[in-house]
């Protein structure tokens, strides 16, 4: 058969597309781009040496067909097949060592199939790709996806299934969540040497393709895989979006040098992404399972109906050691048009994915909520969970500059019995935060004071003692439009430390000191004075709470 010079299919291009899935190069990596002209299937009981072959033809060797005495054996297929200017041999059975060590003589390569194939068949699919290489392709996709489902109704993970990618395409396989984390990957040693600023190219948002850039509208894109070029020279990737339900949960990424991505890498891309999606679907569904177990255990938990030794069992469960202290921290939105509940808890369980932290996360949609339940640190809790609290307020601000998080923290509990009321407590803090209008998280062991003056039902004393305390500074700012109360409070906020306060009003010291000379002539003061820095304070926070009550 004679072939179209810019159609001619090589020795690798019929292994990934036609030969049985997990057919293996046992020797002549290096021979693979030998063009194919034809193929045919020889038995060992045959009288092979009347055959002819045409010149590049693939030989697939089958076992004889009946018991004989004169069956040839596979040293003498490989010369006969070298002698005939064959392009490769594919047997049914692994070869001898002296057949390989022929093989490498005659610089002929040598494949095995998988068992259970059948010879015909596969020389039958082999001419079907010599003729139809359209139709071989459809047909060896449906193969690609039939076999990398497979592996997950099998419950065997998605590592087997990017490794199964892996086999098929010979290149690397990156799976990445819809945040760019990656998630599972496969390396090739070729890369090795620039794979973390591959990584690092992936990662960056700006990176994907357009078309991909939009979640909620990849599923309208009639490219279900593109090519890319990374940065490094001669490296590219085909990127695949990963889609459940219509939203683009992840990507996937074969990598490879640019003019050696085929068809076959193409084929994988876009059934491999079909084969994540259902992946992800899975483990969404036991992720939702289990989270709505952890909700119902946690609400028995906070109504004393768990006994110690069920929560730790139930901890176990979890993988949460239930007998660390503890101590609750409780989150929700303040202000108008917040993001969704769902959305928090997701960040929330980023951040602490990204922080190491050990932690039970808990949305209450009822009462508009995330309940964290930390492990905390034994000799210093407070402290430890507060500089995840800090996280919490940090990087939720910065990917949602004009929405605002309220923010509490309970008392630390050092048995299961105690989570309940570092829960209230939290919810206090919280609560307080909101009344506020502050981002900073709040301990409940810090808000004595607000809880005094909070409890106090006497609105006009209050005011009263605000107004004469400030009124004098307040008067003043309005009608100089100046900043003393500002700096007042900029002042108490640094624990009366002059260098952080110039620094947290961006003014010089100088400017500061003016400043507080100011207050003490306007106001009658001496701010030195312990009772008059006490009254000073006490004032400042009557008139937020005052103003957000």
């Amino acid at each position: 058969m004679t072939t179209d010079a810019t159609n001619i299919l090589t020795v690798e291009d019929i292994r990934k597309l036609a030969l049985p899935l997990g057919t293996r190069v046992i020797t002549g990596d290096g021979l693979l781009n030998r063009p194919v002209s034809w193929t045919t299937v020889v038995y060992l009981d045959d009288n092979f040496s009347s055959k002819s072959l045409q010149q590049d033809e693939m030989v697939i060797v089958a076992p004889p067909t009946k018991p004989r005495a004169n069956v040839a054996t596979d040293v003498d297929i490989v010369r006969w097949a070298a002698d005939s200017h064959a392009s490769a041999l594919v047997m049914v059975m692994p070869p001898s060592s002296n057949a390989i060590a022929e093989a490498k003589a005659y610089s002929i390569p040598i494949m095995t199939m998988p068992s259970g194939n059948r010879p015909r068949i596969v020389e039958k699919t082999v001419v079907s790709l010599l003729v139809d290489r359209k139709g071989q392709l459809e047909r060896r996709g449906t193969q690609i996806y039939r076999q990398l489902t497979q592996i997950s109704s099998r419950n065997e993970g998605m590592v087997e299934l990017i490794s199964a990618m892996a086999r098929l395409t010979g290149k690397a396989v990156v799976i990445q969540d819809k945040r760019l984390r990656v998630s599972e990957y496969t390396l090739q040693p070729q890369f090795a040497a620039v794979w973390e600023e591959i990584e690092a190219f992936l990662r960056k948002g700006d990176n994907i393709p357009v078309e991909y850039q939009d979640r909620h509208r990849v599923s309208e894109v009639d490219h279900s895989a593109l090519m890319q070029s990374l940065p490094m020279p001669g490296i590219a990737r085909l990127i695949s979006p990963i889609i459940t339900k219509g939203v683009g949960r992840g990507f996937l990424s074969i990598i490879g040098h640019d003019s050696e991505l085929d068809d076959i890498d193409l084929l994988v891309a876009e059934h491999g992404a079909a084969a994540c999606a259902l992946e992800m679907a899975k483990l969404k569904a036991v992720s939702e399972t289990e989270k709505r177990l952890r909700g119902t255990f946690l609400d028995r938990l906070l109504v004393g109906d768990v006994s110690h030794q069920e929560a730790i069992r139930q901890g176990e469960r979890f993988e949460h050691d239930m007998t660390l202290n503890h101590l609750a921290l409780v989150m929700a939105w303040r202000g108008d048009n917040p993001p969704s509940m769902r959305r928090l808890e997701t960040m929330i369980n980023s951040i602490i994915e990204n922080q190491h932290a050990d932690a039970l996360v808990w949305q209450r949609e009822r009462d508009n909520e995330v309940v964290v339940f930390q492990a905390t640190d034994a000799d210093d809790p407070v402290d430890f969970s507060l500089k995840l609290a800090e996280a919490f307020a940090r990087d939720i601000n910065r990917q949602y500059a004009n929405n605002h998080l309220a923010i509490g923290l309970g008392q630390p509990a050092r048995d299961v019995g105690a989570w309940r009321t570092s829960y209230r407590d939290a919810v206090q803090a919280r609560d307080l935060a909101i009344r506020l209008q502050t981002d900073t998280p709040l301990y409940i062991g810090d808000l004595g004071v607000y809880q005094l003056i909070l409890s106090l039902s006497d609105r006009d004393k209050l005011t009263d003692f605000r107004d004469h305390t400030l009124g004098k500074l307040n008067e003043y700012d309005m009608r100089q439009n100046a900043d003393l109360i500002k700096t007042l409070e900029a002042f108490f906020n640094c624990h009366g430390n002059l260098s952080q306060t110039a620094e947290q009003l961006i003014v010089h010291r100088n400017t500061l000191l003016y400043r507080m000379n100011r207050i003490n002539q306007i106001a009658g003061i001496d701010l030195n004075r312990p009772e008059t820095r006490l009254a000073l304070h006490l004032a400042l926070t009557i008139r937020r709470l005052l103003s957000y009550n």
